[in-house]
């Protein structure tokens, strides 16, 4: 199947802009056979760490933007927002649509990032959420987790890709870049990892999106532009490089 990473540069607290920059570059990835399509992290808002304008309902402008997105494409969608917790905080989400507009999974961001306040702001969510995705099993985690193998390994056994949703700041790009890889080589799973670019919340965003394949071997990269990360994988791979080498059997712990 294709699927589509959407490397956006985000209007900071701007729902309509964002809106019409992700159903843009999400048409283009449609009208070029893509059948999974994934948004960055809070893609409607950037990684504002003010609830009060990000948090919204289940049934708000972005999940409903999502759904409608997904049913008018006809294609599987993924895409970040915060929605609305207790005690005025929000808890940032990565929501999955199938075709028919219809919510698969909401994973709520497990690890919160404590040097830029996401902790002060969020609730932290309880671990994976999967769904079905071209006849195997996906999931998405959301930036920091990515710092965190241990999360991966809880699906790693029975997942054919592995989403990495981020707002990752420019500093700390050379980790993205190598953490990605890693979680594909140790998983043997395919992993599609979508970063912004741009500048928001006095931070810069170099992108770096990407396609990585079992054996750690990276599809497509999506450097530091705007614009679509696509490729065309087969999760029969997933099984096939597991079952040439059987590492994940010879776990201890």
């Amino acid at each position: 199947m294709k699927i589509a990473a959407v490397q956006m540069n985000l209007a900071w607290e701007d729902r309509a802009a964002n809106f019409d920059r992700a159903r843009l570059f999400s048409e283009a990835a449609a009208a070029e056979g893509a059948e999974f399509i994934v948004l960055p992290e809070m893609f409607a808002t950037g990684f504002s760490m003010n609830p009060g304008a990000t948090a919204e309902d289940p049934d708000g402008l972005t999940p409903t933007f999502l759904r409608t997105l997904a049913r008018d494409l006809g294609v599987t969608v993924l895409g970040g927002y915060v929605q609305r917790a207790e005690d005025g905080k929000g808890a940032n989400t990565a929501l999955a649509v199938g075709p028919d507009g219809e919510i698969l999974a909401a994973y709520i961001k497990t690890h919160l990032i404590g040097i830029l306040g996401e902790d002060t702001a969020h609730v932290a969510g309880e671990g994976p959420v999967t769904f079905p995705l071209g006849g195997g099993m996906a999931t998405s985690f959301i930036c920091y987790d990515l710092r965190f193998p241990e999360l991966f390994r809880l699906v790693a056994e029975d997942h054919h890709l592995i989403c990495v949703m981020a707002s990752w700041p420019a500093a700390r790009q050379a980790h993205w870049d190598l953490l990605l890889q890693a979680r594909a080589i140790e998983n043997q799973v395919f992993v599609l990892g979508v970063n912004r670019v741009g500048h928001g919340g006095g931070l810069e965003f170099l992108g770096g999106s990407a396609i990585i394949d079992p054996l750690g071997r990276t599809l497509v990269h999506g450097q530091d532009i705007e614009g679509l990360v696509m490729a065309d994988i087969d999760f029969h791979l997933v099984d096939t490089v597991r079952a040439d080498l059987p590492f994940l059997g010879d776990r201890r712990f």
